[in-house]
């Protein structure tokens, strides 16, 4: 990228690995470094809100980062959860080939939610945890061309068992939302919570 599209004006650390996250973020001009910390994934308790559940992970990942960071009171911490909703089953990742014929399965020919939760926490300890949907509604497809987009191994890791931003793309007829939302990062709304916070601003050279 030649010219930043913003400037960061405070240290900025994102708690997470993905590298869509990352790519969003980099694409932006956006300064930041990247701190993770292993740690098993949270499960939702009985009858939790899906939205409420996508919070506590992302604010619990982050807090994790943040508490073993040598930066904790000196950066912006930015984690966030993503979660696949069918009704109000929670779509983790699939455990196994068959278990991700059946996610798929069920979602062919439906419309499904993606939940982004992020959670921002500031220098002074402050958190900041919200939650965006998009609504995605995928073509019915045939089990053959599911398992053939299965035999690809994109599914293996992800929510819900596809990937909008890769081959899983052929999979979705309709979304209403944001894209960048399904893909892992709601950045309009993050863009405008650090703006006001005071740690980017659009560049003006």
């Amino acid at each position: 990228m030649n010219t930043p599209v913003y400037t960061t004006l405070k240290p900025i650390i994102l708690a997470s690995g993905s590298p869509r996250r990352k790519q969003f973020l980099s694409e932006l001009g956006i300064t930041f470094t990247v701190e993770t910390h292993p740690g098993e994934e949270p499960l939702p308790t009985h009858d939790e809100n899906p939205a409420d559940f996508a919070c506590r992970c992302a604010l619990t990942k982050t807090m994790t980062v943040c508490a073993a960071s040598e930066h904790f009171s000196s950066a912006c911490f930015i984690g966030a959860d993503t979660i696949v909703v069918l009704g109000n089953e929670i779509m983790g990742k699939p455990a196994d080939d068959a278990h991700a014929l059946d996610m798929l399965s069920r979602l062919s020919g439906n419309t499904h939610k993606v939940i982004t939760a992020t959670a921002i926490i500031y220098p002074d300890g402050a958190t900041d945890t919200y939650a965006v949907e998009t609504a995605v509604t995928m073509k019915k497809y045939s089990e053959t061309a599911l398992k053939a987009y299965i035999r690809s191994g994109e599914p293996a890791d992800k929510a819900g068992a596809y990937a909008i931003q890769g081959v899983g793309s052929f999979l979705v007829e309709q979304i209403c939302g944001s894209w960048s939302n399904v893909v892992g990062l709601p950045v309009a709304e993050l863009l405008e919570k650090l703006e006001t916070a005071g740690f980017v601003t659009p560049s003006t050279s």
